[in-house]
């Protein structure tokens, strides 16, 4: 492929040279000989700076969004009018355009996008499709797993692992669509055939300012990023933006389709909890299936209906959904289990917004209830750096939903732990609750166990599938699973049972 190839459909400004082109990078760590090198503003960083780095290690071409950069001698160049704009195209042509030979359905929301497209990709690999699945805790390229640094990636690393699932015959996608990536345009020109939209709660106003603002990006998933609008949107009428999403659905998706625990194209009839899992009539506008699955709680039947939905529109039959939904696994930190044999349970859970709070609180409320007595007790803390007006309504969420709250530190980045937790107490101080500070987080989940008794349920809440805690003194590894059994086996548990750690299965108890 030469320049003039890659750049084809790119909004270019201005160009000249040509060369053979063997890669694209952005960061110029990762040029190599006969690479074009783009060069963008970002966040953080102006990869323009780094121009000159990425011609010493090779490149041969760049395209730069900066109209200042004067061209080097020997070297191919192109002014862009957008960097990430251009980088998608680039990457596209480079790749040849894989998302356009694949199905795609995007899930974006604040809560439950991974757990819908865990069950979504499984759904669909039930059936026999070979996919690629995108998300926050680990990527799918067909029958490989690899760890997933962010929950949507650049345009360079999606298009490579949609080339990549192409070459080994996948035929669908299924991606988290975060609010991040639809501001920054990181999914521009991806054409998505389903669009599911989970809820909207308060998170990452550090970043896009009002609740309005962070509506609007994540409604751009059903306007077209770049592309075409979905030719399906499936949104969750029991949240309480359903109708803003609706209005933006209905005018640009050619079908809509509504989903909630009660009432909905797609909801549940005879919903019943038990310790092994959930049994619900799934109720669709094609008819109606009995359905047993091995997760649990009314948030984990809202996933089960959006990925429902969504299978089918991707056409799944509603027959083969039962049997579907009864093999699926939920994903790494998601109300996971760590077990030691201890009388009581504990959990790792990657809530970390009030309304995530709420419902696993709530969650672990409705199993003490069932089994006959027993306390909620729940340790979690808030990120640093991060949204700081959601730090109270998170302490007054937990307070709500447990017997005992321990208040720790949960990746505070560059702030001090202690001021974090200050951030938290009002919100915690509103409730009657007694609560615990700690802000070492190994100390705190010992406090949490050491408090548990016969019943109980200890909500180990906020890194869920993360091993790592973010400190100003640097990254750490720190597994909220591994410390719990590290915990328990120091307290005399030591029954190794199956599923012990990481336990993807749902029983309590």
């Amino acid at each position: 492929m030469d320049f003039f190839q890659l750049i084809d459909g790119a909004e270019i400004l201005s160009c000249s040279g040509n060369a053979g082109i063997h890669g694209v990078e952005y960061d110029s760590r990762r040029v190599k000989p006969g690479f074009c090198f783009l060069a963008m503003r970002g966040d953080s960083t102006d990869g323009n700076r780094y121009i000159d780095k990425a011609i010493e290690l090779g490149a041969v071409a760049i395209v730069t969004d900066s109209a200042t950069e004067i061209p080097r001698p020997g070297v191919a160049w192109a002014i862009c009018a957008h960097g990430r704009r251009a980088l998608s195209r680039l990457s596209a042509n480079f790749y040849k355009h894989p998302a356009e030979k694949l199905a795609i359905t995007g899930v974006t929301g604040t809560n439950g996008k991974t757990t819908t497209t865990y069950i979504l990709d499984s759904l669909l690999r039930h059936a026999g499709r070979k996919t690629a699945m995108i998300g926050t805790v680990e990527y799918h390229i067909a029958d490989r797993v690899i760890p997933a640094p962010h929950t949507t990636p650049e345009p360079l690393e999606l298009n490579q692992i949609f080339r990549e699932a192409l070459n080994e015959g996948a035929t669908e996608a299924v991606m988290e669509v975060s609010s991040h990536a639809l501001a920054q345009e990181r999914v521009f020109g991806i054409p998505y055939d389903v669009a599911v939209f989970t809820n909207l709660t308060r998170d990452h106003l550090d970043f896009h300012g009002t609740m309005e603002s962070y509506f609007q990006s994540k409604a751009t998933l059903f306007k077209g990023c770049g592309t075409e609008p979905p030719r399906v949107g499936i949104i969750n009428r029991d949240d309480e933006w359903a109708e803003k999403f609706m209005k933006v659905a209905n005018k640009h998706c050619d079908k809509v389709y509504t989903y909630g625990f009660a009432a909905g194209d797609f909801h549940a009839e005879n919903a019943e909890m038990t310790s092994t899992g959930t049994r619900f009539d799934l109720v669709t506008p094609e008819g109606r299936v009995p359905i047993f699955s091995p997760l649990i709680g009314k948030v984990n039947v809202l996933n089960l209906l959006a990925a429902a939905a969504a299978a089918m529109e991707r056409g799944i039959h509603l027959d083969s959904l039962a049997e579907s939904i009864t093999h699926i696994v939920r994903p790494p930190g998601r109300f996971e289990r760590v077990s030691a044999g201890q009388p009581f349970t504990v959990i790792v859970d990657y809530a970390h917004t009030d309304d995530a709070l709420r419902n696993v609180t709530k969650l672990a409320r409705d199993f003490v209830q069932q089994a006959g007595g027993g306390r909620v007790i729940t340790l979690f803390g808030c990120g640093g750096d991060r949204d700081k007006t959601k730090r109270p309504l998170m302490g007054k969420a937990a307070g709500e939903g447990s017997d005992l709250v321990v208040l720790t530190s949960d990746n505070p980045r560059s702030e001090d732990p202690q001021a974090i937790i200050n951030d938290v107490l009002p919100g915690l101080a509103q409730t009657p609750i007694k609560f615990i500070v700690e802000p070492d987080r190994r100390k705190a989940i010992g406090i949490a166990v050491a408090n548990a008794r016969l019943g109980d349920v200890v909500i180990l809440a906020g890194k869920g599938h993360e091993k790592t805690q973010t400190t100003r003194e640097g990254v750490f590894p720190f597994d909220d699973a591994q410390v719990a059994l590290e915990t328990l086996h120091a307290a005399g548990y030591t029954a190794e049972t199956e599923g012990s750690h990481h336990l993807h299965g749902s029983h309590i108890g």
